[in-house]
């Protein structure tokens, strides 16, 4: 980075705004060399390595006897001579990961504030195919995490970057569709890929060292944490902005164990979640920590029933009932590496069954088709166009996960909030009559968490009525078991169901010490909840509610 005579190469100490803004984003790089012309000065992730040097004489005046120091010669040789360190671990990559794709992110809202007409028209389609209401910062934000999870995939699938972006591209293309595209969608353009090839040169080349298997040694768990690691130097901001809090394996292995008890004993299926009629959904599936889990609950089952040898067959066959939702493109993209990590350790090899797992908004109107694109576009509007034929026409026995949680979330509830032509808001089914006197309180319904709660149970219980049986379980914050807001909701979910069970998870209270919370950055009360109506169910009978709260301590 060269910056005008006499300004230095310390960016530390740089006054002028945009020298010091830009200094924010390039010390993410893991190699950049900053010079006036007489300073000289190498850096390496925001560090300083070794000494500011200078040339010996002023560069205007000296002519001839301008001279520099023997070790400049060295510091060029190390900036010339640099090359990637693979990282160690998981951690070690998402914190890497994070600070280049946050570099991009910045470089790719710079260009748009500068009026870049290709990333423009790109934003357009980005808006038409996956985000109608993204903002230019939410595109920059996705455009960023799509590239850089499409380049960690394509080192996952064992794909080069050495050679370009378009044929890794197209190499993902086989395997994953939409990843594949979305990111030949992102960087076609020769012009884009000039204007941000600060970015994208260093994260081709930094991810290229990247071995995949060596950092997971073949567990699939140590990506458990790799998007929730990646959002905490990436933009923690975002975290909250998006409620993005992924759940301990102990939790989900919990409520999977507790859906599995009930489709056994409450609706007389034998084999549980591996029953051949029992659909299941996710949401919101995030990295897939709740798919994984049921799918472990399956073959671990089978595994006592019929032996190791009937798992890969039960796998195959349990994968054409699993559903899963997520809008954010980066933990879509870590769902799918481990998910197919766990198929690979649970079956020897990845079935052929395609996972059923779509980009896609939960809550958007499910009635809306999407228009079909050119031949580029189309497998993102294909999975659109996919995920919403599930949404609008598939029975689903059970619902289950960690919906996103945002307080003062109006506007964000799509379909269940607003509505559609010919198809009434189900949110509107919980706001409670003005005769109740609660009025006030209704804003709290205005969550993201309260509009999955009403899109699963008019999934599982409202959307079909000769398949209106099944279960829902979630954690979410644990506000709606007794504010006054929510009293609709509870007496809907009663007359609704035929049993209730809640796990309050936060016997502390309000705010609680951070190491008692299952969510350190949750401060308000958690609880699971399963509310399941069986063959059995009478809609004359208020559901009755079973109560427990874990023990008080860390």
């Amino acid at each position: 980075e060269v910056k005008a005579p006499g300004k230095g190469a310390d960016p530390r100490r740089f006054r002028d705004p945009h020298d010091r803004e830009q200094w924010e984003r390039l010390k993410s790089l893991p190699n950049l060399m900053y010079t006036d012309g007489s300073a000289f000065s190498l850096w390496r992730d925001g560090e300083l390595d070794g000494t500011i040097m200078r040339l010996q004489g002023e560069l205007d005046a000296a002519g001839a006897a301008l001279s520099a120091p023997p070790a400049l010669q060295m510091l060029f040789e190390d900036f010339l001579r640099w090359q990637p360190i693979a990282p160690r671990s998981a951690r070690q990559l998402a914190e890497l990961t994070a600070r280049l794709c946050r570099l991009l992110r910045d470089e790719v809202a710079e260009q748009m504030a500068h009026g870049s007409a290709p990333l423009t028209e790109l934003a357009t389609d980005w808006r038409r195919l996956l985000f109608p209401d993204a903002g230019d910062e939410r595109f920059a934000d996705g455009y960023a995490q799509a590239v850089t999870f499409g380049l960690l995939v394509a080192r996952a699938r064992g794909l080069s970057l050495r050679d370009g972006l378009d044929p890794v591209a197209r190499g993902l293309g086989r395997t994953d569709s939409l990843i594949g595209t979305a990111l030949r969608l992102l960087t076609d353009s020769a012009e884009n890929q000039k204007v941000l090839q600060t970015s994208i040169g260093t994260l081709v080349r930094v991810l290229d060292e990247v071995e995949w298997s060596v950092l997971s040694r073949g567990d699939a768990d140590a990506w458990l944490y790799f998007y929730e690691q990646f959002l905490d130097v990436y933009d923690s901001r975002l975290r909250k902005q998006t409620g993005s809090y992924y759940t301990p394996p102990e939790v989900v292995e919990a409520m999977v164990r507790l859906v599995d008890d009930a489709l056994r004993t409450r609706f007389g299926q034998a084999k549980g979640l591996g029953a051949s009629n029992v659909t299941i959904a996710d949401p919101a599936v995030g990295t897939g920590t709740f798919l994984i889990g049921v799918l472990r609950r399956i073959a671990s089952a089978v595994e006592v029933a019929d032996g190791a040898g009937a798992v890969p067959a039960a796998i195959d066959a349990a994968i054409k009932r699993l559903y899963a939702f997520e809008i954010q493109l980066g933990p879509y993209a870590v769902a799918q590496l481990r998910i197919v990590a766990e198929l690979t350790s649970l079956c020897g090899e990845v079935p052929h069954e395609p996972l059923r797992m779509f980009v896609t908004d939960t809550l958007a109107n499910p009635w809306i088709e999407q228009e079909r694109m050119g031949a580029l576009y189309e497998p993102i509007a294909e999975s659109r166009r996919r995920a919403n034929r599930i949404k609008r026409e598939n029975a689903i026995t059970v619902v289950v996960g960690n919906p996103p949680y945002k307080e003062k979330a109006r506007g964000m509830g799509g379909w269940v909030e607003s509505g559609g032509e010919n198809h009434p808001a189900p949110l509107l089914d919980w706001m409670p009559p003005p005769a109740w006197g609660v009025s006030a309180h209704a804003k709290h319904l205005r969550n993201l968490y309260v509009y999955f709660w009403r899109w699963a149970t008019w999934k599982v219980f409202d959307h079909d009525p000769s398949a209106d049986r099944g279960i829902v379980c979630f954690i979410t914050v644990a506000g709606f078991l007794n504010g006054p807001g929510f009293q609709r909701m509870r007496e809907d979910l009663r007359r609704k169901t035929d049993e209730i069970w809640i796990i309050d998870c936060s016997p502390e209270g309000h705010q609680p010490e951070v190491n008692t919370r299952i969510f350190q950055g949750v401060q308000q009360p958690i609880c699971i909840m399963l509310a399941s109506r069986s063959p059995s169910s009478a809609s004359d009978v208020p559901a009755p509610v079973r109560y427990r709260a874990l023990p008080e301590g860390h």
